[in-house]
Order: C-alpha cells, then structure tokens, then sequence
C-alpha cells in the first residue's frame, strides 16, 4: 500500500506542557479524563494543538490527525437573497445566521461531534462583514460570528476562519467580495450579464439543466472577475490609471479595505479557544495576471464550456461592440469541443459605467492595451504582451513573487497582531495547481499550513460516477493515456489515492516540513442525473466518498470535507450556482424536538444520506509518528501502524508526554457490536493445526503487547502499548464483531473481467499452437 513517507524527525521545539498519566505504570487506559479522540480543545488536547515540522502536535506532543467539514456551503449567499428579486439592494443584505441560526448550534455540532468531524473550516464572506459600504461593519453579523464561535470548545470542536469567494463576488458570478468593490473599478452592476462579463444565472437559481451544469467557473476568465483579481493584486502595475473616491489608486484601495475588514473579523473573534487560525483567501485567481495569449486560453487548464470569449473578444463586449464567440459544449472522449459561434451583446450595451471611475470606456482600453480602428471599424490588439511583463520597466512578471506572496505576508502580519502571535494560518495555491516551488522560506508566512484543495475533476465536470474513472490531474501533465484509466472500485481508490499522494508529494517537495491539510474535498450529490434522489439508493455517492477518503487516509493528511449545509435540499441542492455537495440536508432530518444529543444518539444521524462511507475511524491523537493507516468499510476493520519516535530529549527519550492514543471509532460502527483490537503480528511461523488456536495465541500476544478500553459513549479507542523505547514500531488492527455487512462490492478489472481475458488468452494461446503444429507438420512433410 503506497503511503507518504513520514517526517524522520520529530524533536519538540517547545516542550509539552503537561505529562500525560499513561506514563505511570499502572495506569488504566480512558481513565485520564472525560475528552475523546476528536475533542480538540484545550481540556482535551492538553493545552491546544501547535504546529511541529509537518505535524499538528497536542499538548502532550501527540500528532494530531485533524478531519471535518466546510460550514457552511450556505454562507456563500445572505439569508434574505431569493432567487426571483435578485440582485436586491446590496447594502440591505445580511448574512447573520449563516450556517444556521443560534438556536439550532446545539443540534448541528452535536451531530458533528457525534460524526467525528469536530475541525471546522468556518465561511465568512466579505460582503457579510461590510457589505453595506467601505468601512462600514456589519456589528450584527460579528456579534453573531462571536456568540456562535465561543460554542464550540463545548463539543470539542476548533475552527479556522476562511475568508470565502468565488470569482470574485455575487455579483460577478460567485460569492465573496461586496457590491461596492466591483462598481469601485468602474463596473455597471446591470449590465455585466449582457455584455458577456459575467454568467450570472446561478445567483438567481441557475445550474441545474444540463444547459446550465457546471458553467460558474468559466466566469474566472470573463471579463468582470478576471479585471476585478488584475486590480486587486496588480492595480498599480497594470492600472495606475484608475483611481478610487478620494483619487486612491484601485489596488491601495482595495486592499487596504480587505486588510482592514480583515483585521475588524480577527479582533471579533481572534480570542476565542474555537478559532485556531485564519486563512486569507479561498482559491485565489490571478486574473489577467501572466496572461499568455489575448486570443485563446490554455484548453489544459480553463474550462471551456458555452460562451468563451477571448479576452480580447471580452474587451469588445465589454465596450459595447457585438461579438461572435465561440461556443463549447461537452463532448468524449475530449471533454468539450467547439460547436458553434454565438454573436453576444446584440443590444450594445457597455460593462462600464459612463458616470464611473472610467466615465464608461474600458479600463483595458484607457490603459492602451487595445483600441477600436475607426477605419476598418474593428477592434485591435495593441499591446499583446501587456499582462507578462510589467508595463513600464519590460521586467518579466510572476504573479506568487510579485504580488500573492508580498500580500500574503501584510495580511499574516495584521491578523496576527490583531488577535494572538500563535494563531495558525492556512494558505493555498491556485486551484488544480502544484504548489509552487518559488514558496520559499522567506516567502512564507508564520504559522503556516497548506491548505490545498482536491476534487476528482473527471467526475465532476461529468457529475457522473460509476466503474470507470480517470486520472486527469496526470494526464493533463502527460501521463501517459493508458496508465490514467482505472476500473472498479479497487481501481478507483487507487486513482484517488495517487492524485492525492501526487498532491502531497509536490507541497513537501516544495515546502519541506510544513504541515498540509486538504481544505476542500468533495463528492457531488447529484451525480448520475440526480437517481439517487428519486431511488433512495446512494450506492454512486457511498463509492465514490469511500474511495476519496480511503486516498485521504493512505496519504495520512486530514481534511474538511465539502460541505455541511443544512438548507440542502434535493431538488434545489446547496442553493449556489447549482451546486450539491451536502451529504446532509436538515429537510431529511428529525424535528429537533424529537433529538437527543449525546454521542452514542442515532437520532442525530438523521439527515446524513451516505454515513457509513463519512462517518470512519481514524486514529485522532497518535502517541508517535503515523507510518500508515487503512479502513476498509466493507467489514468495518481498520489497521494503523506508528513509531515512537527516537530521542530528542534529556537521556536520549523522546519529549512525547503520554504513551496513549486516541482513535475515534464511532458508535454508529460499534453500535450492538463488540470491538477487538489485534497486534498485526505474522503469524506463520507458529506451528499450530486449528484456527482457533492460532487466534488464542494472537489474543496473548496482544495482551503482552497492549492495554486498551473502547469507550462508546466518548466513541473513542483508548491503546497504550507496553513497550515505548524510541524507535519501536507497533501495528495494529481493529475490527468489531460481528463484523458488518458488505455495502457494495469490491472489483476491479480483473475480478469482472479475468474470466473472459483469460479465455480470450485460452482462444490466442490454442490458435497459435495450432499454427505451429500446423507449420511443423509442412516442414516435416518436405523434409
């Protein structure tokens, strides 16, 4: 089984705080106190979770396998939009009881904390802090982000704070920045749909027909999103032309607005034990930034579905000129193709503003990069490398040195100082890119951790799932075609599995031992044409969220999944963009009347649609370094393998505070059953004849090997082994009895396929023996 090679060191650079009672001699496993494996507070982590090498460590200076959701999918939208009066008047929103109002906290983290998946990844947006004008702070919405924060070290739950977008804005096509930042650079906010700047039909219920599936991230490169990234990073270099109320350059103003609602978000909520760190920005874009051609995209990399306007063809529609573009729609085996031309802007009508900051001409125009010839009445291209080099000096331009890093590092500083020095701070690339491998160390911020995202791009641009998958995280890196294919469940796991080790491989090539956590994975709810919905049977999404976090556990990274959202519904999926991630949905629920809230409730699973492939053990506080860890849901056993790390401390011991760990393994796979804990031990070369007395042995075997209690009611496997010396290396499996029911079946190629090869290899293999003997038969004949 492949596996990411651990850190070969593990030295505490400040030494744990406390000393954990397992060290005692005859101390009883679980006895220590009442927290659990995924309780993440301060009372159950020792004093907290830090950051060592590329580990998270607890205060007893166990590494930390941190694992939750995205909360929520819903903050991407206040909780007055409706899809018929959109857009309203974007100072009146308000966004106070995203994810869910306060009188509901007690049922959503109770499930979470019964779930297992208590390390949050907390929406904010900025339109919520201060959409109702620059420097005007939404106090409703912050006492709210405070109240609902300071609940969380109740159910054991930390959170970092994500500053949430999506193509820049809601009224760009996405979620994130206010109204106020796009008209800032000169936008008209009514036309920007048909001038072809951006698609804007998710905001008011769009994305569902198969016309409509999946077209929000091509609005990256439209016109409104990408000038909007081009200005926020790389105003000054690109557009020292446009200025902001009060004659401020567009990137000053901008900026300095983000950093300063940045800082009004850290100093409401920046004290709380739940909020462990912040993280800057989701999925940042570059915009025009490095822009290689002004007539084409990169088919490799940018979506290329419906209207694709060059970014020339963007400037014309843009400045009011009607335009035929291209036309893509979906195709095999490339995923879309060209089809067709589609002349938009009929209506003549200008993006910009005549009464704005350009007096209604486009600022790529103002600033030179292309003109209209009155002449030959049509548009040129005057400055075709305008956005690779920087304007003035001619000096190449990189978008992460120039500007994203630079950035990254006032924003670390003010966030930073505005709460407390030791908040951890979650940073990422640009979406399906590498880590790049100019992240330096003087580049990096402190605190820092990778927080990249990874979803199966094949299946969700089809919103299809089924034997056959691909790897196109490779081929789109020239893997070769054939090795990029998999069949079967086996073939799937193993496909995920690789992309996300890839994904690994090339953060810590890049960052060495700084710590990596996948900030977005997900599945699509509505695969396959949305049968699920009708059938009740989930078995597409149950094997698709196995095989993606059995790669999340192979790789030994922890993650948040994609997304906790209680107004999912099944017809209208998490009410963005057409989006359905939600394996939960409040409509599905039980009333919360009807609730009881202790981990071992059932009740509390109510709403979760594909809870046996979510809800899995994982060792949560581990008494050494991982080396490797497996689940297999189809009979519910898990094995875990770890090291106690070599010395690093006073007479050669290492610094480890505790010889306990803590694996959650949940009461809704335990429930009715017994749980065994086993030492993998080869077994081979004891000599005995009956199966039962081979297992008797391994029972004495483990008792001399380990002490461990299952508490159901905390959902946690308490294990501390006997032997502790620096260097030993201890493996277990964990499996209860008796064991579950297979939820689907385990194939592969050669499971639904070996019989027929191999009779087609019978049918070459007698063919050929029939020519030869045939052949010889001649050759004996003449001779």
């Amino acid at each position: 089984m492949a596996t990411i090679s651990p850190s070969n060191s593990f030295i505490m650079v400040d030494k744990p705080s406390k000393r954990h009672p397992s060290k005692d001699l005859h101390y009883r496993p679980g006895s220590s106190s009442t927290s659990y494996a995924h309780d993440w507070s301060s009372a159950g982590t020792g004093g907290g979770v830090r950051l060592q090498g590329r580990y998270f460590v607890d205060g007893y200076g166990r590494i930390c396998n941190l694992r939750g959701v995205n909360l929520s999918g819903s903050c991407k939208t206040p909780v007055n939009h409706t899809n018929e009066d959109w857009p309203e008047d974007p100072k009146i929103v308000t966004f106070v009881g995203r994810p869910f109002p306060l009188s509901e906290a007690h049922e959503h983290l109770s499930r979470l904390r019964r779930w297992g998946l208590t390390f949050i990844r907390f929406l904010v947006t900025w339109e919520a802090v201060e959409h109702e004008g620059p420097g005007i702070y939404d106090q409703a919405y912050l006492d709210y982000l405070r109240e609902l924060l300071s609940m969380l070290p109740k159910y054991g739950i930390s959170a970092f704070i994500s500053m949430h977008q999506d193509v820049w804005s809601r009224y760009t096509g996405g979620s994130g920045a206010p109204a106020w930042t796009v008209e800032a650079a000169g936008f008209d906010l009514d036309n920007l749909e048909e001038t072809g700047a951006a698609w804007l039909g998710g905001m008011r219920g769009g994305g569902h027909t198969e016309m409509e599936r999946g077209l929000w991230p091509t609005g990256y490169h439209k016109l409104a999103a990408s000038t909007m990234n081009t200005v926020f990073w790389a105003g000054d270099t690109f557009a020292p032309k446009l200025k902001a109320k009060g004659d401020v350059p567009i990137q000053q103003f901008l900026q300095n607005a983000f950093l300063n609602m940045w800082e009004v978000v850290a100093r409401a909520v920046g004290d709380l034990e739940g909020v462990i760190g912040f993280q800057m920005m989701n999925e940042p874009h570059r915009g025009y930034i490095d822009l290689k051609s002004m007539y084409s995209f990169d088919y490799n990399t940018e979506l290329h579905l419906s209207h694709i306007p060059s970014t020339f063809q963007s400037f014309q529609l843009g400045a009011g000129y009607p335009t035929l573009i291209p036309t893509w729609t979906r195709s095999f085996p490339m995923p879309t193709k060209q089809t067709t031309h589609t002349l938009l802007n009929e209506g003549k009508k200008k993006a910009w503003k005549e009464d704005g900051p350009t007096k209604g001409q486009c600022l790529w125009e103002m600033h030179g990069v292309w003109g209209w010839c009155k002449t030959k009445k049509q548009a040129v291209v005057l400055r075709e490398n305008y956005f690779v080099k920087h304007p003035i000096s001619g000096e190449k331009i990189e978008w992460y040195t120039d500007y994203y890093y630079p950035f990254m590092k006032k924003w670390a500083e003010r966030v930073l100082k505005a709460s407390t020095p030791d908040k951890i701070l979650f940073v990422e690339a640009i979406p399906n890119e590498f880590c790049p491998t100019s992240w330096t160390e003087e580049r990096r911020i402190p605190n820092m951790v990778y927080a990249p995202h990874w979803y199966d791009l094949y299946s969700l641009f089809n919103k299809k799932f089924g034997e056959f998958s691909v790897n196109v995280q490779g081929l789109s890196r020239g893997m070769f075609p054939l090795r990029a294919f998999y069949w079967g469940h086996k073939g799937a796991r193993d496909n995920f599995s690789r992309q996300i080790r890839t994904l690994a491989e090339e953060a810590y090539k890049s960052l060495g031992e700084i710590p990596m956590l996948i900030g977005e994975c997900g599945i699509p709810m509505d695969m396959n044409q949305g049968e699920a919905f009708v059938t009740e049977d989930f078995i597409w999404q149950k094997r698709m969220m196995d095989a993606m976090i059995t790669g999340l556990d192979r790789a030994l990274v922890g993650f948040n999944l994609w997304n906790y959202n209680p107004d999912n519904t099944d017809e209208e999926g998490d009410q963005w963009n057409g989006e359905n991630f939600s394996w939960f949905s409040q409509r599905r629920a039980m009333p919360n009347f009807l609730l009881e809230y202790e981990q071992t409730s059932p009740h509390l699973d109510g709403g979760g649609r594909i809870l046996d492939s979510v809800v899995r053990p994982y060792p949560a506080k581990v008494a050494g370094i991982p080396l490797e860890f497996n689940y297999e849901m189809m009979n519910g056993e898990m094995s875990f393998s770890w090291m106690i790390p070599e010395g690093g401390g006073d007479n050669g011991d290492n610094q480890l505070r505790t010889h306990e760990t803590e694996i959650f393994f949940p009461s809704l796979l335990a429930s009715g059953r017994k749980v065994l804990l086993e030492a993998q031990i080869d077994m081979s070369h004891y000599d005995y004849n009956d199966e039962s007395e081979i297992l008797k042995k391994l029972q004495v075997l483990t008792k001399e090997k380990y002490t461990y209690t299952y508490d159901e009611k905390r959902q946690t496997l308490y294990v501390v082994p006997k032997d502790n010396s620096p260097g030993t290396k201890h493996s277990i499996r964990v499996k209860v009895w008796p064991p579950i029911r297979p939820v689907f079946n385990l194939n592969d190629f050669w499971s639904d396929f070996g019989i027929w090869v191999g009779a087609v290899g019978v049918v070459i293999v007698a063919l050929l023996v029939a020519v030869i003997i045939g052949v010889m038969t001649v050759w004996m004949g003449y001779d």
